[in-house]
């Protein structure tokens, strides 16, 4: 429900809520709110986290368990498919994210006229209030400066106790992501992670720059798309490589846009599995302490939610923000039809095809419509 709600609150931001208001009352309730100031970017961020935390929990309760045996599976392919949690992750994919995705995708206003998307709404909104993640508008402001574009935020229109407030769940959160940050690279330059033995620990630093960058940049593409979902042709960008990538995802009967949302979703769980071997803390038995911290400190940093927090911030949800605001820029990057066309290649090998097969009986039992039916 978290994965199908992003999609319907980001693709619906350009529609008038009250053509949908007698239709789809609930899902006029929620976008009521998600259209007002900077609510669609805090839902956003506080989704995110949302999001990793129900992923850790998942990963926790389906780890696998030292020395247990499955099926009599030979080590290979337990070591390939169990212990590399490998097929959690595909469990996980298909059944608790790729087929909410691909209904939302083409059926918004059916998907969130729920009650239950109310709910994740203000979770996503209360935890954007706690400020841990504030360190994202610090990103976001920085990169519409840069640009030179103006930042529309209620920042500057607030009370100054409101400002005070803000600022200061900035500053915090910075302090926290710098902290993170900190562990995570003296961890990789100390080679304390549980990266595979023989990788430098330079090289593990490079992949993990990259990863972040590809991490960052399928999460921008996914939002740049549904901005434009709703759109005409004439008004989602003239460049040449916005108008090849408009084509190639609108092209037919839009099919291609849930299925990049599968091959993403394949890319993106690559890329974490990728990240947590190369930012998971991993201490040899007379190694001290990172910083010199208690061993209950130093539990917490092996567990790897640093590295998964610098990941949030840095590589998720400032990209999704700086995408909310030029779409059309990430349209226009070569990156995003090279990037594309591999989503599309990795859902065309049929790896994850459980997915349409699971949405399809979603649709059905739920009765959903495309978006076409009710407002054209």
């Amino acid at each position: 429900m978290v994965e199908g709600t992003q999609a319907c609150f980001v693709g619906l931001v350009s529609i008038n809520p009250e053509s949908y208001k007698v239709s789809h009352p609930i899902a006029y309730r929620c976008n009521k709110v998600t259209v007002q100031g900077d609510n669609l970017h805090r839902y956003l961020i506080g989704r995110q986290c949302l999001v990793c935390m129900i992923i850790f929990l998942i990963n926790i309760a389906g780890g696998p368990i030292s020395g247990a045996n499955l099926w009599g599976f030979s080590s290979v392919w337990k070591d390939v498919f169990f212990t590399s949690s490998l097929a959690m992750i595909f469990f996980t994919a298909m059944v608790g994210q790729l087929n909410s995705q691909v209904n939302a995708s083409l059926c918004m206003l059916d998907y969130c006229n729920s009650y239950f998307a109310v709910f994740t709404m203000w979770v996503a909104l209360g935890i954007e209030f706690s400020g841990l993640l504030h360190a994202s508008y610090l990103i976001y402001m920085s990169a519409l400066k840069l640009s030179g574009k103006e930042v529309h935020s209620n920042v500057e229109r607030d009370s100054v106790p409101r400002k005070i407030f803000f600022w200061l769940r900035c500053l915090v959160s910075l302090a926290v992501l710098s902290y993170c940050a900190s562990v995570t690279f003296v961890a990789l330059f100390n080679g304390q992670t549980t990266m595979w033995n023989g990788v430098p620990p330079g090289v593990s630093l490079i992949l993990f720059v990259l990863l972040l960058a590809v991490v960052g940049m399928l999460e921008s593409m996914q939002i740049a798309f549904f901005a434009v979902a709703k759109l005409p042709p004439s008004e989602r960008g003239n460049s040449y490589f916005a108008t090849k990538t408009c084509d190639l995802l609108f092209q037919g009967d839009g099919k291609n846009l849930p299925a990049f949302m599968i091959g993403r979703q394949l890319s993106i769980v690559s890329c974490m599995f990728f990240v947590a071997r190369v930012t998971s803390v991993s201490l040899d038995e007379n190694d001290e302490n990172i910083f010199g911290v208690p061993n209950v400190v130093q539990a917490l940093f092996n567990t790897g939610l640093l590295g998964a927090l610098l990941l949030t911030i840095v590589g998720s949800i400032a990209w999704q923000l700086v995408a909310s605001a030029f779409p059309r820029a990430i349209l226009a990057n070569p990156l995003t039809y090279v990037l594309l066309r591999i989503c599309l290649l990795f859902e065309s090998t049929g790896i994850c095809s459980g997915a349409w097969v699971l949405a399809e009986i979603h649709k059905r039992l739920a009765g959903f419509q495309r978006d076409e039916v009710y407002i054209g």
